[in-house]
Order: structure tokens, then sequence, then C-alpha cells
């Protein structure tokens, strides 16, 4: 079997969400095969298709509905190619070096799901007998896990992709809409077959109990104080004090850093619409604090004001020209390559640093044993901010990721920097 036997790559690991639909004009599992060697060199490491599976019809949004309503758990999107496609491009993915993961929408399927036929008892139903529908949402029906028997067919239908396609596992959509213990039950039997990756869309500060089974999961709580920080002028302390409830969390699991994903873009804006010129610097923290980043199709052109849409043909306007390319590839390599951004390791500390400007400027350092790497981001909008880092946390020499120049913290603390401007330092 290609890859190897354990998930330890998950420490040094990015996501990178892939929107086939969108991401070329044909819209395709090969079309999209192309790309990756341009991924690979950009540092990507893994690849997290959004659904695969058919898109039911009845109800369905848009002319061709979402992806997150499926038709049937063990088929492939018509739309997409065909399953051996799909098998020849995780195969193509894995010679390169990458792990996959395909999206898992476990809560809820479309109106014309094979088992609304063969298993209508899967399912929850109205007092008229009639199917729920989910939460705010017409096109899907919600699922029934109190049913043991679906249970067991949902993991069954989870196995098949591990077993036929070989993938390194799961984003698994909505996961605290679905009982806890279900994942707990899922996980060790589908790693009956490979040591599998998981990450959970939840929050983990919401759903602590989560924490027992995925990898990682979501920042959501961060994700939308970002944006109110930006937008209302919030306090510095707001984003740290959340994050300081971050890491406080029990279980070794890791949280998943972003500044957009499908559903973001499509119904709230691109990162640039949300947090403006702040984009930038919190894509440079979302890679380098603990955890994982995730980054979305489309990201690296970047899509400034494009949002794409969700149930129509809207492919990315690429343009030849990979604008953030060579800021992510940057990113990307130190956070695969310096121990010291390992994400959920007990051998890291990551340490706030004090500064002359506390209000405005958040500093940090992650060490792991003689490893170390500094990040300072201005977080308001003056513009040439002077300050001095006033931590004895950082000495000597350390070379800038950015402009290739070195640096001796134990001589040389003063900074200036321009509004929402970072710097990222390898020791």
């Amino acid at each position: 079997m290609i890859g190897q036997l354990s998930t330890d790559w998950k420490h040094t690991a990015n996501i990178y969400e892939v929107n086939v639909r969108q991401y070329t004009e044909e819209g395709t599992f090969k079309a999209f095969e192309k790309e990756l060697p341009r991924l690979k060199d950009m540092g990507i490491k893994v690849l997290w298709f959004m659904p695969i599976t058919p898109i039911a019809q009845e109800q369905k949004k848009g002319s061709m509905g979402s992806p997150y309503a499926a038709q049937d758990y063990t088929s492939v999107n018509p739309e997409f190619g065909t399953l051996q496609n799909f098998k020849d491009l995780v195969n193509t993915a894995h010679e390169q070096g990458f792990k996959v993961i395909i999206d898992w929408v476990a809560n809820h399927t479309g109106w014309d799901h094979i088992w609304t036929k063969t298993h209508p008892e899967y399912y929850l139903h109205d007092a008229d007998g009639s199917f729920h529908k989910a939460s705010g949402m017409d096109d899907i029906i919600e699922l029934d896990y109190t049913n043991q028997e679906m249970r067991r067919e949902m993991i069954e239908a989870m196995k098949f992709w591990v077993r036929e396609a070989d993938i390194d596992g799961f984003r698994c959509d909505l996961a605290s809409w679905v009982e806890a213990d279900f994942w707990e039950q899922a996980r060790p039997e589908t790693e009956k077959i490979k040591p599998l990756f998981f990450i959970g869309e939840y929050d983990e500060l919401e759903n602590p109990e989560y924490g027992k089974t995925f990898d990682a999961s979501y920042s959501w709580k961060w994700m939308h104080l970002t944006e109110d920080f930006y937008k209302n002028n919030l306090p510095l302390s707001n984003l740290i004090n959340l994050l300081k409830q971050y890491s406080n969390i029990q279980y070794s699991s890791m949280r998943a850093w972003f500044t957009s994903n499908h559903d973001e873009n499509s119904w709230n804006g691109t990162e640039y619409e949300k947090y403006g010129e702040m984009a930038k610097a919190l894509a440079v923290f979302s890679i380098t604090w603990d955890g994982i980043p995730l980054i979305y199709s489309g990201q690296e052109l970047p899509l400034r004001t494009k949002r794409l849409e969700f149930f129509e043909k809207d492919p990315i306007p690429w343009n030849g020209t990979y604008e953030m390319a060579a800021f992510y590839k940057k990113l990307l390599t130190l956070k695969s390559n310096n121990p010291a951004l390992r994400g959920a390791d007990s051998n890291v500390v990551t340490i706030l640093l004090q500064n002359t400007s506390p209000g405005k400027v958040f500093s940090y350092l992650r060490k792991n044993g003689d490893d170390e790497v500094l990040v300072i981001l201005n977080m308001s909008r003056e513009a040439e901010l002077n300050f001095s880092l006033t931590d004895s946390y950082v000495l000597g020499i350390f070379r800038s990721l950015f402009s290739d120049t070195e640096h001796d913290f134990t001589s040389q603390t003063a900074f200036t920097l321009q509004p929402f401007e970072y710097m990222v330092f390898e020791k």
C-alpha cells in the first residue's frame, strides 16, 4: 500500500482544499491532476477534496446542486469523472508526495439518496412522517444516529474509500452535528485498513468531547473574532485571550487555522473582503502558530474580490500568474522543515513575547530544542510603528524568512513596521 503506515506526517502538514468543480474549466479529476506539480512546488502537503460523491437531484439548489447533498456514498460524481479517474489521481498524488483526504458528510444526505428508497428508517422523520430537513437547508435531510444499522453502513461507506482509493483520511463536515460517539466508533473501524487523519468541522471550545477522536478541529471562534477585530477595531488583547483559551484544551488535537474556505468565500466574502490589509498577516499566523494551516483553492492567485458560485459552474479565473505562491511557499516550507513549527508536539513551546507596543504588536516564539521561529505582527493600522522586543527569550542570530538577512537579537531589538506588516525569523 502506498504511503507511510502512520500519521506522524500530520505534525508538519498543511491542508489545501480542492474545489474540483471550480478548479478548472473542465472541472474534472483529470484536469486537476495537471496542477499537482505546481502545488507540490508551492509546498502543499495534504489535498482535501470537497465531496466527490454524486449530487442529489431532488430539491437541489441552482442548476448543479450542492456537493454536500449526497445521492450515494460509494459512487463518484460523474461531473468529475469516474472512480478509476479518482483512483488514478490519488495514486499520482501519492507518487508526488501528497496525502489525500476527502470530505465526509455524515450528518445528512440529499432527498433522493439511495437510502431514502432502500432504508427510509435510516432517517429522522417529522410528525407527519416526512423526512426531516436539516436546519435552515432545504436541499438536505438528516440521518438518525440512534439507528445502529445505519451507523454500520455509514462506516462501511467510509471504509470503501480507504480500501478502493487508498485515501489518507477524512475532513468531516459538520462533525459536531453528529453524535461524538459515532466518530469514536467509526475511527477505529476505518483504521483497521490503515492509519488515517481525521479533521472535524467543529470548534473545540464549544465541543471539547470531540477532541478524543479528531486530529484537528476548526478555529471558528478565531475566524469570527479576527474579522470583528479588523472591522470594529477591537483590542488586541481579545485575540490573545482567545488563543490562551485554545492552548488550554486538554486533548492533543490541533487547531486548524484559515482565512478562507468554500463556505466563507462563497457566502461571507474573500479573505480580503473580510480582513482587508490584515489578510496576509493572518496567513502568516495561520502557518506559524501551533496547529495546522488550511488554504482554499485560488488563495495563491489570490481571489481578492472573487466569490466562487456554489451551485453553478464558476471557474477560478487563473491567469498564469500566481501572485501569492512565493509567499505561501516560504511559509509552508518553513512549517514543513523547522521542528519548532510542529503542531500538537509536546516538545514545542509557544512563548508570547513582551514588546513596547503590546496593544498593537503581536510577537511570539515557537521553540523546539535548539530550533526557534520568531514571528512579529503589526496588528494595527499605525504606520511607522516603532517598538522593541523586551523579552530575554530571544537571543542570538536569526535569519529573516522574507528578506533573507541576518539579525542579531542579542543587541538589536528595535523595529519599525507598517500597518499590518509581518516579520518571520528562523534561528
